[in-house]
């Protein structure tokens, strides 16, 4: 269980504060810590994560099985390292899944 307090903490530090704080001092597509949510949870699910986990049960993120949470803050370390070129494709993917596009944005997520 350690290992799993490990990962939510991580989680939290990554989404909610070192992504959105390198998103915006190095101008990514997306800046938002709830974008970096939506994007991380969506690629650990696999599909909208709103289809997969309760979106009433907060936080969504806690919801995740163990493989899932995993999965998740490794790619938001992957996020972390790559930075923006990353971060475009994920988003896109993420968007599609929601019947969106991402091409044109003109603003920060």
């Amino acid at each position: 269980m350690a290992d799993r307090a490990r990962l939510l903490s991580r989680y939290r530090e990554l989404v909610l504060d070192e992504l959105p704080r390198r998103a915006r001092a190095g101008g990514w597509v997306v800046t938002a810590d709830h974008c970096f949510g939506r994007i991380v949870l969506d690629h650990a699910v696999r599909g909208r994560w709103y289809d997969v986990l309760d979106r009433r049960r907060s936080p969504a993120f806690a919801q995740l099985d163990d493989d899932q949470l995993d999965a998740a803050v490794t790619l938001a370390e992957r996020i972390a390292a790559e930075g923006d070129p990353l971060l475009r494709e994920l988003d896109a993917q993420s968007l599609a899944w929601r019947g969106k596009q991402a091409a044109g944005r003109t603003r920060p997520a």
